[in-house]
């Protein structure tokens, strides 16, 4: 990891800049298999599922048979660990659902917004170096909540045709029924543009590799929104003299491991916590089971000395990191002046995989940097505001006059004079 000691302001830029690929051949790529996906729909996602996950498929359909399968293969702990988490998230999410109030702006102008879900919902959950179950919760947990009429749920199948069976008990546990075996950009396209077996959706959600990013990001140019353009996953994490240097290492790991292209960045206002932090890594590192991936991303990763907690801070909110750490004795007042994370976790205690698993927050988060503008998924990303206004004579009268004449001095003249109808209509009566 590279230590970087009272770095100017001036150099904070390349502080926070992430790792960067040529994307320019992985987007040609991207865009050759989304098009086939696109004409030739279940064949070419199963010939994909071949060549990349090396799985021959009947069908792309996950059957009712191999859910309750998958029940037998998941141990009791794991599926009471599964129901936990999935009741702290839903309440969690619970508590957003949108009141919407009728205001009257002015005499007979009466103004509203209803919340409406979706109609139709992509999932994309990833199971490649690790099959993320807990990310079928995050995503399907608010879209049944939401009252989303159709989710669809894809993830790759291993080489023997299955899904990780844990996947298939979490998208019972949320209520997802229509499940499909297609990773990677295949499974994106199928979901945008539907196929023979596949619904088509109105909205893809979910975390993945360059290539599934890069894919979600085409098909939102003309055929489906998207939750957010993302990377690989990151944190930050802020200590000071007493934070517990075991923790915050233990932190930094827990990110490290989730791919080659992740980052971690420690802030602090003590270089000796910098240093026994460092010491710490090498210890918990070479006891990680992933320890080649995790040794891969340290070397992405800094260690940055700061002056003071204000420094930390704001070092923090100009690298906006998807998830932000205060390990501090002052994490109340330092969370007060969060301005751009995706998710925040206050205090030692607070590490990033409860909120990752079992807390109840949402784990799908803005990534490089793009929590400056995007926040992470909640109850609202899976519904739309519609609006709706009545007027009555009232209204025709308090407004009128005004609607006729700025439209006329916009010039359009179909506009004046729809209003100027019933104005007219109004005198006259």
């Amino acid at each position: 990891m590279n230590i970087i000691k009272y770095p100017s302001k001036d150099s904070w830029e390349s502080i926070v800049e992430r790792p960067h690929l040529d994307v320019s051949q992985l987007n040609a790529i991207v865009e050759g298999v989304l098009e086939d996906v696109k004409k030739n729909g279940d064949a070419a996602v199963k010939e994909y599922e071949l060549k990349f996950d090396k799985a021959n498929l009947d069908s792309l359909a996950v059957t009712e048979e191999e859910i309750n399968e998958a029940e037998k293969l998941v141990s009791q702990e794991l599926i009471d660990a599964i129901k936990l988490a999935h009741s702290n998230i839903a309440k969690f999410h619970e508590s957003q659902k949108f009141a919407g109030e009728k205001v009257e702006t002015c005499k007979g102008v009466t103004c509203w917004q209803k919340s409406v879900a979706i109609q139709k919902v992509g999932l994309y959950i990833p199971g490649g170096t690790a099959p993320l179950f807990s990310t079928v919760l995050m995503l399907a947990t608010p879209a049944k909540i939401a009252g989303c009429e159709e989710i669809v749920l894809c993830t790759p199948p291993n080489k023997e045709g299955k899904v990780n069976p844990a996947i298939l008990v979490a998208a019972r546990v949320a209520g997802v029924s229509k499940i499909f075996k297609a990773g990677g950009v295949q499974a994106i396209g199928a979901m945008a543009y539907g196929t023979e077996s596949v619904p088509k959706v109105y909205k893809i959600f979910g975390p993945g590799n360059q290539y599934v990013m890069a894919a979600k990001q085409q098909v939102s140019l003309h055929d489906v929104a998207i939750d957010m353009p993302a990377g690989p996953s990151e944190v930050c994490v802020i200590a000071d003299k007493n934070s517990n240097a075991q923790f915050v290492a233990a932190d930094l790991l827990s990110q490290a491991e989730h791919g080659i292209d992740s980052q971690v960045l420690l802030i602090s206002t003590s270089e000796e916590m910098l240093e026994k932090v460092q010491k710490e890594v090498e210890i918990q590192l070479n006891k990680l089971p992933r320890k080649e991936i995790a040794e891969k991303t340290l070397e992405n990763s800094k260690l940055v000395l700061v002056h003071d907690s204000q420094e930390a801070i704001d070092l923090s909110n100009s690298y906006a990191p998807e998830h932000l750490i205060l390990a501090t004795d002052d994490y109340e007042e330092l969370a007060e002046k969060v301005i751009n994370a995706g998710s925040v976790f206050m205090g030692k205690y607070a590490c990033e995989s409860a909120g990752d698993y079992a807390s109840g927050t949402n784990h799908t988060l803005p990534t490089h940097r793009y929590a400056l503008e995007y926040n992470g998924v909640n109850l609202d990303s899976y519904n739309r505001k519609v609006t709706f206004q009545h007027l009555d004579e009232d209204g025709i009268r308090s407004i009128g006059n005004a609607v006729v004449c700025m439209a006329e001095n916009e010039q359009l003249e179909a506009h004046a004079n729809a209003m100027r109808l019933r104005v007219n209509a109004i005198k006259n009566s």
